[in-house]
């Protein structure tokens, strides 16, 4: 039971992390195109994508937790054991971690976009009023 509720988070994760980068596929590709403009922002926007995926499924997937199922919390406890009311919980906490995880990593990102695309404007309007 313990390594079916894995690969369900796995999966699960994996689709979350699917759709959330495809609704944010265009905008950072835009984002990227703009502020670098050459051929490599293809190459940092499929970097950003390939972090959106390790990032939302590492977050999903909580190893961790998810030990409670095959070993005792403390020494004289018993293992959990894995009910419908349980599986229902992990498959609501994957979801959330990994939208959580995909939300900060995208925040992160947005930030420094931010920064790098005031840089840019600014060196924008200096060579517009030099000429």
């Amino acid at each position: 039971m313990f390594f079916t509720l894995l690969l369900v988070t796995f999966v699960l994760a994996a689709a979350v992390s699917f759709c959330v980068v495809k609704v944010f596929d265009k905008p950072i590709s835009a984002i990227f195109r703009r502020i670098i403009q050459d051929e490599i922002s293809s190459a940092w926007h499929k970097y950003v994508k390939f972090a959106a995926y390790v990032v939302g499924i590492s977050g999903g997937v909580r190893i961790h937790q998810l030990e409670k199922y095959i070993s005792p919390f403390a020494e004289h406890s018993q293992i959990l054991e894995l009910n419908d009311r349980r599986w229902i919980l992990e498959v609501y906490r994957t979801i959330i971690s990994t939208l959580q995880a995909i939300a900060w990593m995208y925040l992160v990102v947005f930030i420094f976009a931010l920064i790098a695309y005031v840089i840019v404007k600014a060196f924008e309007l200096r060579r517009a009023k030099e000429k």
